[in-house]
């Protein structure tokens, strides 16, 4: 139940001019989307504004696994996720066409539209989903007003801004970016198969880079409903010629890069399209405001290679909807000292800065040539084969030390 009496209307119909809601959702990819299912399920109001009836094929986040399972099992996703995922639990991971060791863990892989698909199928009422574009917002203590482009007009007590790095709506409101790294890192993701139909002899697979020059941290193949799906991460200057040779001789130019994968691919092709993303390393400023909050990419971006962007975004998803919006819906306003209560959380804070701490790691592991780092990149992967030798010979040795740790 809310304080503010002009929020107890129930949400309008597409044919009206204004909704009234508790809270307005502004984007919904896979942070709007998550985040809608979850205050909606809850039982609270929520208007969730895309100009994107069904999300389109856009290459996004590709896998799940480890922690991030966890967190969608408490947020209530993990049921609907296995619906639309294929699931593998073994990564042989090798390097120099040597096998560094096998991860062992439940993970999952599936196209990004089909995840967004997933989230917005778990709000009660399809019609939450407002397929319009916002243009205009204006924020108070009180009652906040979003115009759209079809005219219509949105009124909540809280709007979340979940456009991810579209900065259009936040630069009108004063928000702005401040550029960590720019053009940090490159990735491409595209879907593969072996020539003679034949199923590849891997569940999934890393491969590592092999030379600090070539700026490549992993390939990852893992399985999708589609087939096998690779993404490819690099850290190497997005103008450079071999971008264009990845999107034009994909099969030729990776072999180059990765020679030691030829024995696990064979005769293979890729089927579909290759796509590619360049990330800058980003984080908002002057986004503490009265009645919005920014989360997921819209307040800080990610490192594809570091793997910790769908962990951010469900730590900003569960603590905002689970905490946070149910506390301050109970009592009138929703001035800046609420707000603060989100971006001053702790495991906010924790999860923001160990996504940017993974993010250098990453590129400093797979670019740097000094010594210092050269020992360290040999120190790593030579860790980890040795643990893999004597996991081998004795089997549970690992998981029984690791469960020793975390007593």
């Amino acid at each position: 139940m809310t304080a503010d009496r002009t929020v107890t209307e129930p949400i309008a119909t597409a044919g009206t001019s204004r909704t009234v809601a508790d809270i307005a959702i502004v984007g919904g990819g896979l942070a709007g989307s998550l985040a809608a299912a979850v205050l909606a399920r809850a039982g609270h109001r929520i208007a969730l504004i895309d100009k994107r009836a069904v999300y389109p094929d856009e290459f996004r986040v590709e896998k799940i696994g480890g922690h991030q399972l966890a967190m969608l099992r408490k947020l209530g996703f993990l049921d609907a996720l296995e619906k639309v995922a294929c699931r593998y639990d073994q990564v042989l991971n090798i390097r120099e066409g040597k096998v560094v060791d096998v991860s062992v863990g439940q993970a999952y892989g599936f196209p990004y539209a089909d995840l967004v698909a997933m989230a917005r199928s778990q709000m009660p009422d399809p019609s939450s989903l407002i397929v319009d574009e916002v243009t205009a917002i204006s924020c108070s203590d009180g009652v906040q007003h979003l115009e759209l482009a079809s005219g219509r007009h949105v009124t909540a007590r809280l709007v979340v801004l979940a456009t991810g790095m579209a900065g259009a709506l936040a630069y009108k409101l004063g928000i702005r970016r401040r550029v960590l790294a720019e053009r940090h890192s490159v990735s491409f993701g595209f879907t593969i198969a072996r020539r003679d139909s034949r199923p590849f002899d891997f569940e999934a697979l890393t491969c590592y880079g092999e030379r600090t020059a070539d700026g490549i941290d992993y390939l990852s193949l893992f399985p999708v409903r589609g087939g096998m799906r690779a993404n490819l991460f690099m850290f190497r200057d997005p103008t450079d010629p071999i971008m264009r040779e990845l999107r034009r001789e994909p099969e030729a130019t990776v072999l180059r890069l990765l020679p030691g994968l030829q024995p696990y691919l064979g005769d293979f092709r890729v089927t579909d399209r290759v796509q590619n993303w360049v990330m800058d390393l980003t984080v908002v400023e002057g986004h503490l405001q009265p009645g919005i909050v920014l989360i997921g990419d819209a307040f800080q971006t990610n490192c594809p290679a570091a793997g910790t962007g769908v962990a951010r975004l469900l730590v900003d998803v569960d603590r905002l909807c689970t905490e946070y919006v149910p506390r301050w819906l109970t009592t009138a306003g929703m001035g800046q000292e609420k707000i603060s209560q989100f971006y001053s959380d702790r495991d906010k804070i924790a999860a923001d800065q160990q996504s940017l701490k993974m993010a250098r790691f990453r590129q400093a592991l797979t670019s740097r040539n000094d010594i210092g780092w050269d020992v360290r990149r040999r120190l790593h992967f030579l860790r980890r084969s040795l643990t893999h030798r004597v996991d081998q010979m004795h089997p549970g040795w690992l998981g029984r030390v690791r469960g020793a740790l975390r007593a």
